[in-house]
Formats: structure tokens, C-alpha cells, sequence
């Protein structure tokens, strides 16, 4: 059976021989930015956004990829055809960039910071899973909000996306002692709402889409899809703050995120938010699924 492929170190290889050094800035620091695009119908989507996010946010953290953003958008085009033909055709790929500033030689944190070095770029795909998210269009999503605070921005923006997510890992396994299918919210350190590890957090009060405020959060793509969806069908769409409060007595919350799109909030720390099915959800998931061309919650939920 013919095994996927992954770019890394300047080509493409079968993913039985795809690694990173144990020695990789990656590991020993956890220096590591990403982004992740998905496709429908094994077309990409949005790449060009992701790649734009992915330059930017190496930009920020000082490491410089080795393939320019066009480059990186013709070697992820190819590597999705390649491995797309692997798959059934009702399902469909997430792709993942990463990069590190390379190698330590020495492994002793910024120790070996000043040696000569390669940064560490992969490209690598993997069928969606979306049997792990039918519960969330079935039952909803119970957000918990554990201690655990968001990284401030004074400390690393938020608007880079990176993999130096101890404290994810942490509030993860705090939101389970509450439920082991709960999803942590973090706050910022002023109590406001900020966002999951992998979504953008949207409320929805007296028909208006509310997003925390841009300082604390990712600008993910897949927010940035339903304010865009918002604009078209006439529904406003405001960035403030935003606390627990809001949250709990909102009429409306969902998940954007790449990889399943959206996802009702129906709990919030053990509180009730109402059904799975809110009018303002269904009308931006009834506008997503025309643009991607295909049923969102029927390729989630396994019925197409």
C-alpha cells in the first residue's frame, strides 16, 4: 500500500522516513510556529490565507523559512494531490506547516544559540478525523474555564501560531476533571474571555456575533470566514471584551476552527446554553457549506 509523503529538508519523502533531531530547537525550547489549512473535496481551502498567517507569524518569532509564500503554496498543492489520492473521496485532508530555527548542537537551550543553523520546515497531511467531533454537532460543546490563564500578549502575541502550549496542556487536563469531554476557555488575567486551543470562541447576543478582543486572541481563518459570511448575510459582527457573563447568559455560542469549521456551545462550566441548532448558527453553517461546496455537518456526522 503506498504510503503518504511529507516535505522536509528541501523535498518530499515517504512518511516512514520523515523525523525531527531530538537535538531541534523544537524540542529542547519548544520553538515551534504552525499553521494547519484542510480541504473540501481535496481542494484546498484558504490556503493562501494560512500561508500569508504562517510567514507572518515566522516573521515575528525571527525564523526565516526557506521557501518564499508562493513556493510554499505550489509544494503544499502538490503534496495534497498526491496524498489526496490516498483517501476515500468522501473525506478530506488537514495539512500542517512547521517550523523550527533548527538544530542545537549542543543541547543546552540558548546555549548553542549563536552556532551556524538550518531552520527545520515540514509540510505533512493527515485524513480529518471526523468521527471525533460528531459528539459536538450532536450534544454540543461544554466549554470549562480551568485556572489556568492565557499567555499575556506582552509576553508572546497571541496572533502567532505556535506549539509552545504547555499551559494548553495544562488547562486541558483541568477542564477534564470537570468533564472528560470538556473543552477549556481560557481568561485572560483580567477575567476576559479569550479563546480554546484550537478555535475562536463567538457569542451571539440580541443577533449580534460578538468575538473577544483581537489583542488576546488568534486571528484564526476560520473566524475571519464567518465575519466575512456575516457581512454578506446582514448580521453584525462586533470585537470587545467580553467576560464569563457574557458567555453564560449569551443566546448563542459556537467554535470556528479549521478543521470541522463550526461547533454549537451548549454548556458552560455545567450551565445550560440551550439546543445545539441556534438560529444564527445554522444560518452562517447553511452559508459555509454552499461556499465549501458540501454539507459540513453531513461530512462530520458521516451521512454524505
Amino acid at each position: 500500500m503506498e504510503e503518504p509523503v511529507v516535505w522536509i529538508r528541501g523535498g518530499f519523502r515517504p512518511a516512514s522516513e520523515a523525523y525531527v533531531s531530538i537535538f531541534d530547537f523544537g524540542i529542547v525550547l519548544g520553538a515551534t510556529v504552525t499553521d494547519l489549512f484542510r480541504t473540501f473535496r481535496h481542494e484546498p481551502y484558504r490556503l493562501e490565507e494560512h500561508v500569508r498567517r504562517f510567514h507572518e507569524s515566522c516573521k515575528y518569532a525571527r525564523i526565516a523559512p526557506p521557501l518564499s509564500p508562493e513556493a510554499m503554496v505550489k509544494t503544499a498543492r502538490e503534496l495534497v494531490a498526491r496524498n489526496a489520492a490516498l483517501i476515500d473521496a468522501d473525506g478530506d485532508l488537514a495539512v500542517v506547516f512547521f517550523i523550527t530555527p533548527g538544530e542545537n548542537p549542543v543541547y543546552a537551550g540558548s546555549a548553542g544559540g549563536s552556532a551556524r543553523r538550518e531552520p527545520t520546515l515540514c509540510i505533512h497531511s493527515f485524513p480529518l478525523p471526523f468521527e471525533l467531533w460528531r459528539d459536538l454537532f450532536v450534544r454540543g460543546v461544554h466549554l470549562v474555564a480551568p485556572s489556568t490563564r492565557h499567555v499575556p500578549p506582552q509576553c508572546v502575541d497571541p496572533k502567532v501560531k505556535n506549539r509552545s502550549r504547555l499551559h494548553w496542556w495544562i488547562a486541558e487536563q483541568e477542564a477534564k476533571l470537570v468533564d472528560p469531554a470538556a473543552v477549556p476557555v481560557l481568561l485572560d488575567l483580567d477575567g476576559n474571555l479569550t479563546e480554546t486551543a484550537g478555535a475562536n470562541l463567538l457569542l451571539v447576543k440580541n443577533g449580534t456575533v460578538l468575538s473577544p478582543a483581537p489583542r488576546n486572541i488568534l486571528l484564526g481563518v476560520s473566524r475571519g470566514v464567518v465575519r466575512e459570511i456575516c457581512g454578506r448575510v446582514g448580521i453584525p459582527f462586533a470585537e470587545r471584551d467580553l467576560q464569563l457573563h457574557d458567555l453564560v447568559t449569551a443566546d448563542e455560542a459556537f467554535l470556528a476552527t479549521t478543521p470541522y469549521c463550526m461547533a454549537p456551545v451548549t454548556r458552560v462550566n455545567g450551565i445550560g446554553m440551550g439546543s445545539a441548532t441556534g438560529p444564527v448558527f445554522e444560518r452562517i453553517l447553511a452559508e459555509w457549506s454552499s461556499e465549501a461546496g458540501l454539507d459540513v455537518r453531513a461530512q462530520v456526522l458521516g451521512i454524505i
